[in-house]
């Protein structure tokens, strides 16, 4: 014990704890609305202590992570002159210091929503104090929509308060029923702020590394640098290490580290010595990181997205909110005037969205329906949260865990629900555990389990199996407590376990154990570049050195990054056989027809197939169906309606529908692109046991392409687009419909002697477009004006092909000579 209490500096929340013990006096529920550095988290709690309507009964005061509920519990503890564990206690995952005589337990936000379904009454507790409310996890939403309903229930002498730095107090208020909302003035120095746009090709650990090194020459003082991720922290660590001068040391400080790690990242630097502190966003509230003067804000921040369609929780870097990046700046004015530095531009502030998103708009919700079915709640949205849970991600999460068994129809709690809420972890892997158990492989599950749920454990290796069997020679203070935990999972587990035949897997090896949990996460490689498609279609790469990225078949627990580019943060293999071992109801077996480009051909496949993956195929006749007819036809469509077998008589007869339409819409629309997009209702009828584009003759392609034409309207093309023209000598000509003039006529001259009006089609009321021809059948001569061409042109047409051709006629007056296809007789 200490020899005595810490002195209390004079925080400004002191002005308001009057009001706030007289509101909480009179009211069950009030919000506090404080800035960071007031005090809030360690005085409210102390100051309450002694509340008559309190009498005696305990406070539970919830953080959202563990550093800052231990952060919290040891200053108040200090404060009062003794340790963790006398009137402060401490309740988080990884072990509790509770005694008889604690009055005040700090909690982490999920501990409290266990400690609320396991006991609704909420027994001996007298007031629940939920800090750092804007963060708006899930837990604490969930946690808070709990405590209400309790109050309202069970319990209206339970007082409920809501504490923020950053928060609309006012609809935070009358979420708890118009409850009183209280404002403390906080205390920060002044913050220079300096914004520097960073350049988009650069990397943000390069340009965080050269701002962190600026702001070292520039200012005395230890750094406070933002980052989105450990990975990121990593990596500038490494690129600071060479360029430091040996008084500054460098401390990361995320989520994963070990308690003792964290602490170090904490404390002061020494005398004389400074610190350069490489934090997430774990650093954005509840702690004073003594001799802090100069934050470096990347910007970013990392947050989880979840996709209800795949059932998959990505982890992507997004730009923090306002006032998230806020915050980060007032940590540099915590003690003293301080600086910050901005990656960007002073105009994009405004552009950042005002709060972050709250988790419960986008994660897995389900955990918080068991925990609601658990509640006897089967319709999450009927209790108050400050922002209704989303109905796609509801549904999913239902349909989840009624393929868990963990649901009835009536989204009440089946033994299988019971089971998986006994124990505290996510549904799936609580799933999985209870499924090993069955299989006498508790315990095998329960460590993957503790190595999944605890970031950092075992290392950071992709491989799963790598991170358990560090885990498993860890003897750290922080394993032996996961190790202590797991092993009463398993027990736990054990006992809700029924014997099961052997599912031919060994559930020794964490990928078999890890397909329980993640069926729709089982993946296959696609090419030898690290890339995997997974059961739910998404796709997900590896560095193509890992040995992991030459396997067959792997079961994804994590990954981060877009859809497009998803990077595979952790995994483990699973062998074919075992795959088909575990999941033969979910292994389908289909026949697949689809249209081979190179080949031009159908090509039908044996399949089976789990999700999206294919597990093995074989080749098979392709069926003569109307549906293999219809993927032949969208096939020959995508190469495009040109490789079709088109004669010049098919050529032709489409060329007259089109020029018909030009001018008439009673035609059918026949362009390209009518024919293309309706391809499989006029040329899949037609190639019905086609396999080939080479097996479709032309028979077939004019037989689909008449059918186009309704009868009414066949007469009609022979009289108004005829095939061909009866010149005056007898000969038919075959007419060309595809140029963009009009339709040709193409014809040895002699042929039209004695013509004296312009040919024409369609009753007269389309002329036609004259190529008159040489006797050899070289054009001589383009007109629309026949009778016009006699009287002018043709003098010197006659002139010129006299010559060249002596032995054919070349009248001075053509229309009074007869036509002829025929040259002068000899000697004439």
């Amino acid at each position: 014990m200490s020899s005595g209490p810490a002195t209390t500096p004079d925080l400004p929340i002191e002005a308001v704890l009057p009001a706030l013990a007289e509101r909480l006096a009179e009211r069950s529920a009030c919000v506090l609305v404080a800035p960071p550095g007031a005090g809030k988290t360690t005085r409210v709690p102390l100051a309450l202590l002694d509340a008559p309507w309190l009498a005696g009964r305990r406070i539970i005061l919830l953080e959202p992570r563990r550093l800052a509920a231990r952060g919290a519990a040891e200053r108040m503890a200090q404060t009062l002159g003794e340790r963790v564990g006398d009137t402060v206690g401490l309740r988080v995952r990884l072990g509790s210091k509770i005694s008889a005589r604690t009055r005040i337990e700090v909690v982490t936000e999920g501990v409290f929503t266990r400690m609320i379904l396991d006991d609704p009454e909420l027994v001996g507790i007298g007031a629940v104090v939920f800090d750092e409310f804007h963060e708006r996890s899930l837990d604490a939403d969930l946690g808070l929509a709990l405590a209400l309903d309790a109050q309202g229930a069970l319990r209206e002498d339970l007082r409920i308060l809501v504490m923020s730095a950053t928060l609309d107090g006012a609809r935070v208020a009358t979420l708890l029923g118009d409850a009183p909302v209280i404002e403390s003035e906080g205390r920060a120095y002044p913050v220079e702020t300096r914004h520097s746009a960073r350049d988009p090709d650069q990397r943000i650990e390069q340009a965080m590394t050269d701002a962190i090194l600026r702001a070292l020459r520039a200012d005395p003082g230890s750094v406070l640098a933002f980052l989105p991720g450990q990975g990121e922290i990593r990596r500038v660590a490494t690129l600071l290490a060479d360029r430091i001068d040996a008084v500054t040391h460098v401390a990361p400080l995320y989520g994963a580290l070990t308690p003792a790690e964290q602490d170090r990242a904490i404390a002061p630097a020494p005398p004389g010595r400074r610190k350069v502190v490489l934090a997430t966003s774990i650093a954005e509230t509840s702690l004073t990181i003594q001799g802090v003067r100069i934050v470096v804000d990347s910007g970013l921040s990392r947050v989880p997205v979840y996709e209800p369609g795949l059932g998959l929780t990505r982890l992507v870097t997004a730009r923090a909110s306002r006032a998230s990046v806020d915050q980060r700046r007032g940590r540099a004015g915590r003690t003293e005037p301080g600086v910050c530095h901005r990656l960007w531009a002073e105009a994009a502030t405004n552009a950042l969205e005002p709060f972050g998103r709250p988790e419960i708009l986008a994660a897995d919700l389900s955990g918080l329906l068991l925990d609601c079915a658990a509640w006897g709640v089967a319709d999450p949205t009927t209790l108050a949260f400050l922002d209704s849970p989303p109905a796609p991600a509801l549904t999913e999460a239902r349909a989840m865990l009624r393929a868990l068994d963990a649901l009835d129809a009536d989204g009440r709690l089946t033994p299988m629900g019971v089971a998986l809420r006994a124990l505290p972890l996510p549904p799936r892997l609580a799933r999985m555990v209870v499924q090993a158990a069955a299989h006498g492989r508790a315990r095998e599950a329960a460590n993957l389990a503790a190595v999944l749920v605890e970031r950092g454990l075992g290392g950071d290796a992709v491989d799963l199996g790598d991170r358990v069997e560090r885990y498993a020679r860890d003897r750290g203070p922080r394993a032996q407590d996961m190790r202590r935990l797991a092993d009463g999972w398993a027990k736990q587990a054990q006992t809700f376990a029924r014997a099961q035949r052997d599912a031919g897997a060994d559930f020794s090896e964490a990928g078999p154990l890890l397909a329980l949990a993640y069926p729709d996460r089982v993946a296959r490689a696609r090419g030898r570049d690290g890339e995997f498609v997974m059961a739910n279609g998404r796709a997900g790469r590896l560095d193509p050195a890992l040995p992991l990225a030459r396997e067959a078949f792997l079961v994804v627990a994590d990954l981060v990054g877009t859809a497009a580019n998803a990077r595979i943060l952790a995994a483990a293999p699973i062998a074919l056989e075992t795959i088909e071992a575990l999941f033969p109801e979910r292994i389908a077996s289909v026949t697949q027809v689809a249209f081979d480009k190179g080949a031009r051909a159908l090509r039908a496949r044996a399949q089976r197939r789990l999700g999206a993956l294919t597990l093995g195929e074989r080749i098979l006749p392709v069926p003569p169906d109307a549906d293999s007819a219809v993927i032949l036809a969208n096939g020959i469509a995508e190469l495009g309606l040109s490789v079709l077998p088109w004669t010049p008589a098919l050529s032709q007869w489409l060329a007259r529908l089109r020029f018909l339409r030009a001018a008439d819409s009673t035609w059918p629309d026949l362009s390209d692109a009518a024919l293309g997009a309706t391809v499989t209702d006029w040329l899949a009828p037609e190639i019905v046991g086609r396999a080939s584009l080479d097996a479709i003759t032309a028979d077939d392609l004019g037989c689909a392409l008449q059918a186009l034409l309704p009868w009414d309207l066949r007469a009609r093309l022979e009289i108004e687009a005829p095939t061909h023209f009866e010149v005056p000598t007898g000969s038919r000509i075959a007419l060309d419909y595809e140029s963009e003039g009009g339709p040709v006529l193409a014809v040895r001259v002699q042929e039209l002697f004695g013509l004296e009006r312009h040919p024409a089609i369609a009753g007269g009321r389309v002329p036609l477009v004259l190529h008159l021809l040489s006797p050899a059948s070289r054009p001589i001569q383009i007109t629309r004006d026949l009778p016009g061409f006699w009287r002018g042109s043709w003098s010197a047409v006659r002139s010129e092909m006299r010559g060249r051709y002596p032995r054919h006629p070349w009248p001075e007056d053509p229309v009074a000579e007869p036509p002829t296809r025929r040259v002068k007789p000899r000697g004439t």
